[in-house]
């Protein structure tokens, strides 16, 4: 067939103005981009994110179209058996980035910055990250805080690392108070006036507490618009009121990702044992989407079962 005249043209305004691709669910090859996250918050198009820290789990989430993949410190303790997620170093977690990133061909994969790799220095923080990058392939990069680490935004936006911040909850400084929880009752407003104390926000018991009621909503808000002009891609808000993460959500140009953070953030974002029934406890956000736990507890006591009577293996899966 022979091009006419305009035919370039016609072929490019169509390619323009085709519907564009979700973000969940998508099956195009490429992988998910900060543009394409931008793209879906100006359509008001909402998506999922879980963790993953293998390969093999990773390409079943991939595969499931799950357009974003954290590499989480929760590895502290779902993949290292530690109670939280300070022990956590970087030398843990960039081979697990690795091996998510090899299991994966669309889902934009974003690695933790664990405790202590950040907060001390930008310089700090562009050289873990810049490690993320280079060792392990990671898109992007979370760290938590507000006003404390804009100036380590600042500079890894600068030198081309994605950033995806974190505010309310912040796990990393569990120690602070002694246990985790949703912030923001009583007191706990107080505590969120100044960045030092935002950046230690998390609680005083074994369970969740709201964070975000009064003074220290506005300074969330405003911590998440400072994050924004910083050159934050996304901020995850964990364990804050819905209302509260409503208003932030409204207030902002690029998404917001909740944990525990209501039904009105653009994404939606769990631990994957925690949603598929793994981990023995979760928080009361976490809904079970599957009992994993049932099915391999009761895989290994028929593995177990047949090995003691001795009818594994049988000829089947015998080699003659």
């Amino acid at each position: 067939m022979t091009a006419q005249a305009g035919d370039s043209g016609t072929a490019a305004t169509s390619a323009r103005t085709a519907t564009p691709e979700p973000l969940y669910g998508g099956r195009a090859t490429r992988r998910v981009t900060v543009r394409d996250i931008a793209a879906a918050k100006a359509r008001g198009e909402r998506w999922p994110m879980l963790t993953a820290y293998d390969a093999l789990t990773a390409r079943v989430f991939d595969d499931a179209g799950i357009p974003v993949l954290l590499v989480g410190d929760s590895a502290g303790m779902v993949v290292y058996g530690h109670d939280t997620t300070i022990p956590v170093t970087v030398d843990d977690l960039l081979p697990l980035t690795a091996a998510v990133v090899r299991g994966t061909r669309r889902a934009m994969v974003v690695a933790d910055l664990p405790f202590g790799s950040y907060q001390g220095s930008p310089e700090a923080a562009l050289a873990a990250a810049t490690r993320f990058l280079k060792e392990a392939g990671a898109h992007a990069v979370k760290l938590e805080g507000g006003h404390r680490v804009l100036r380590q935004v600042e500079d890894l936006v600068a030198a081309g690392i994605p950033v995806m911040a974190h505010l309310g909850l912040t796990p990393q400084s569990v120690n602070a108070f002694g246990g985790y929880r949703v912030q923001g009752r009583g007191e706990d407003g107080e505590r969120l006036l100044h960045d030092a104390k935002a950046l230690q926000a998390a609680g005083a018991f074994g369970g969740y507490r709201v964070q975000g009621r009064g003074e220290d909503g506005e300074q969330l808000l405003h911590d998440a618009k400072a994050l924004q002009a910083a050159g934050a891609f996304s901020v995850v808000l964990e364990a804050v009121p819905a209302d509260l993460a409503s208003r932030v959500t409204a207030s902002l140009s690029i998404p917001t990702i909740g944990i525990g953070a209501g039904p009105d953030c653009d994404a939606q974002v769990l631990v994957w044992q925690d949603m598929a029934g793994l981990s023995p406890r979760t928080p009361k956000f976490v809904r079970r989407y599957a009992d994993v736990g049932g099915v391999l507890r009761e895989a290994a006591r028929s593995f177990a079962e047949e090995v003691a009577a001795g009818r594994f293996p049988d000829e089947e899966h015998s080699y003659r």
